[in-house]
């Protein structure tokens, strides 16, 4: 463009992508005038006129009103400051976006009134406080007069959901349903039943050890190491599926000597390579409920967390059951 050289105002629309009537308004309220007039009264715009609309244009695109352009235009604050104030509006923006779809997914999923609609959207819009208070209440309800080892209880209420700053919509829906169950009377009853019954007895309570809870862990990631591998197509004849499951069955022997003094690795491998899934009354979680509500809990504090977790599906749990027992298979048969 001519530095020198005036713009007829089709002309400037046609370059700066604004109608003729936006760049009438801009130049009546003062934020962009206009260089000259004809004789004729027709406007008129240089070079630096046709810049300052190309940038009026991108920065209304980008949400800022007219007193924020008017201060960037009059040097009264700078782009950085601005696009700093905006930035921050358009995340805001965002998380409130990524909370609706979550709340709109949940509805279209299942039989939701308007009752529970309000309730979901106060629940997506929690502050962290809020949601550390949600769970600790639940935690003192279900733990309330349990006799277990010292620091046990505090180790429990270390289980909860740290939602991210820019959650995706999993796991908020996630959230959603974390937040219902442990506001849910019949949930937080049965598993403070579960935990009551549980570790209600002397040796109930030395699984409360840190000794133990230490083991449990150990054990616990071993499940998941071989829940990963299993949905990750690992075959099960391999070395490296055989020797997870071997390690699984060996901690499996070690948490039974922990609490009984009998400890025998042959038939804790043994119980594993037994396995049938069609069996369902010796395994499915539905015969363990107060476990089956723990293992929900778990998945859901997961998912929030972005951490490996257990699959709550009982169906899935049990291909990765068999999938350790064809692993040990193919181990004995190769020995043999």
């Amino acid at each position: 463009m001519n530095e020198l050289e005036l713009y007829s105002i089709g002309d400037v629309a046609r370059r700066t992508g604004l109608s003729v009537s936006a760049i009438r308004f801009y130049a009546d309220e003062g934020v962009v005038p206009p260089t000259g007039l004809t004789e004729g009264g027709f406007r008129r715009y240089d070079v630096h006129a046709v810049a300052r609309l190309e940038l009026v244009r991108t920065l209304r695109d980008l949400g800022a009103g007219l007193d924020d352009i008017r201060r960037v235009l009059g040097a009264e604050t700078t782009l950085h400051e601005l696009a700093v104030t905006h930035l921050r509006l358009v995340e805001d923006q965002l998380r409130q976006f990524r909370a609706r779809r979550a709340v709109l997914r949940t509805i279209t999923r299942q039989h939701t009134s308007a009752e529970q609609v309000s309730l979901m959207h106060k629940l997506v819009s929690m502050s962290d406080d809020d949601r550390d208070q949600l769970v600790d209440r639940f935690w003192d309800f279900v733990t309330d007069g349990l006799d277990v080892r010292p620091g046990y209880v505090e180790r429990l209420h270390s289980l909860r959901p740290r939602l991210p700053e820019e959650p995706s919509t999993e796991q908020l829906e996630a959230w959603i349903a974390l937040a219902e169950i442990v506001r849910d009377e019949e949930f937080r009853t049965a598993l403070r039943d579960f935990f009551h019954r549980t570790f209600g007895t002397a040796q109930g309570k030395l699984m409360t050890s840190p000794e133990m809870t230490a083991r449990v862990e150990r054990h616990r990631k071993l499940l998941l190491a071989a829940q990963a591998a299993q949905q990750a197509g690992v075959p099960a004849d391999v070395p490296e599926a055989r020797d997870l499951a071997g390690q699984v069955a060996a901690s499996s022997a070690e948490l039974v000597a922990a609490m009984t003094g009998e400890h025998d690795v042959d038939r804790a491998r043994r119980t594993l390579v037994e396995f049938d899934r069609n069996d369902k009354d010796a395994w499915r979680p539905d015969k363990a409920p107060g476990l089956k509500l723990l293992t929900k809990y778990h998945s859901l504090v997961a998912t929030i967390n972005g951490t490996p977790g257990p699959d709550p599906d009982p169906d899935r749990a049990a291909a990765v059951r068999e999938w350790m027992a064809d692993g040990l298979r193919g181990s004995s048969t190769r020995s043999t």
